[in-house]
């Protein structure tokens, strides 16, 4: 039987109401079993003038993609997994104790998580960012034609051109383990091209949705920096529209009819603006002013490596100037996330029952600027993570 972890004389945040309020915590396993005041355990850890907030959730992240400067042609393709060790670790001491991830990861990744050969945060995957021919997707060259950088069984093909096509390749992505179904619905800012178009029909987009729900109830995010794009996703049905660097009131509009959330991804744009795409900043909190103001949901994604991997915590300050306050920021990034990636009833707020995942952080206000730099200690699935 496993003892009864007291963390006693600390105060906890109510990610639901934003309400901080002194508490303990007791957890047993991996649970939370216990919430009040006064409570006992087994043992005990001296939470005084601490916060507890819940573990953090990344609902956009790369943990494989981290060595991008390495040509996939040049290097071995074990590189990519390795690669995933350190960033996992990373993860992990920062408090992230869940990620969707956004493409690049494979089943292999996750199971060395789930056995415990590596540290990590708990991970849901997508394999590939599937897409039509000529989207971000489809390696192809004057010189060689089409390519696939990756050739690996684990990371089948993700290009589809047509409806029958496109429940082909969810199909594919299914049958190598994917949690969630990524598509590519508009160019990409890093790359400079397309952000504006719309690389995909209705038709297309709505039969990758329908496949995808038809396929355990798999959820769809589609990456999306332009309107139209974002438009066309939320009403074909995708759970989640990521980036949305240049929202407008018509897709926002959609989105809000259409129950969609948001990812935004704010790192890519608001932690180094003057090398943003010119306007691009300033488009991205306009997005955000817009989708606040609409009563769209959002949820906490740091789109990283676009950033190193050390800043994923940065997002929450981006999420909080933003229009969502820090309460906001720290909700999208705790509940909110878990709601988005069909968590919440495991984990996402400090509550009986639910998944023993926290972190302990110096003083008891709620300010997103520095969390990196407060955090004291760090629970996953009931054990405590080494700082």
């Amino acid at each position: 039987m496993s003892p009864r972890v007291l963390l006693h004389s600390g105060s906890v945040l109510d990610v639901v109401a934003g309400e901080v309020r002194p508490a303990d915590v007791v957890l047993e396993g991996d649970r939370i079993v216990d919430v009040g005041i006064g409570l006992d355990g087994d043992e005990a850890i001296d939470c005084q003038n601490n916060l507890l907030v819940p573990g953090f959730i990344d609902c956009h992240t790369h943990v494989c993609l981290s060595q991008t400067r390495l040509s996939p042609l040049e290097v071995p393709r074990s590189v990519r997994p390795l690669s995933a060790v350190p960033v996992l670790w990373t993860l992990l001491r920062l408090g992230v104790t869940t990620v969707r991830d956004a493409w690049g990861a494979d089943a292999g990744v996750r199971l060395a998580i789930a056995k415990g050969w590596i540290d990590g945060p708990d991970l849901l995957i997508s394999l590939r960012q599937v897409g039509t021919t000529g989207a971000i997707g489809d390696s192809w060259s004057p010189r060689t034609g089409s390519l696939d950088f990756f050739d690996d069984p684990a990371l089948p093909d993700p290009i589809f051109d047509g409806s029958d096509a496109a429940r082909a390749v969810v199909r594919r992505m299914v049958r190598a383990g994917a949690d969630w179904i990524k598509v590519t619905a508009t160019g990409s800012m890093a790359l400079g091209t397309g952000v504006h178009d719309v690389q995909l029909t209705l038709d297309e987009l709505t039969a990758v949705v329908d496949e995808a729900r038809r396929r355990g109830g798999r959820g769809v995010m589609v990456h999306a920096h332009g309107a139209r794009a974002a438009e066309l996703a939320a009403r074909a049905g995708a759970a989640s529209i990521e980036h949305g660097t240049y929202l407008d009131e018509a897709a926002i509009s959609a989105m809000a009819d259409a129950g969609t959330w948001y990812v935004p991804t704010l790192s890519v744009t608001q932690t180094d603006p003057e090398h943003a795409p010119e306007g691009a900043a300033e488009a991205h909190r306009e997005s955000m002013r817009l989708a606040i103001d609409a009563g769209v949901r959002i949820a906490m994604g740091s789109d990283n490596p676009v950033r190193p991997h050390t800043e994923v915590l940065w997002e929450l300050r981006h999420l909080a100037a933003t229009g969502l306050g820090d309460a906001g920021a720290l909700r999208a990034a705790t509940i909110d996330a878990a709601r988005l990636l069909g968590l919440a009833d495991d984990r996402g707020e400090l509550v009986a029952g639910k998944r023993a995942d926290l972190v302990l952080l110096a003083g008891t206000d709620l300010d997103c600027t520095a969390l990196e730099q407060r955090i004291q200690q760090i629970v996953h699935n009931g054990t405590i993570v080494g700082r």
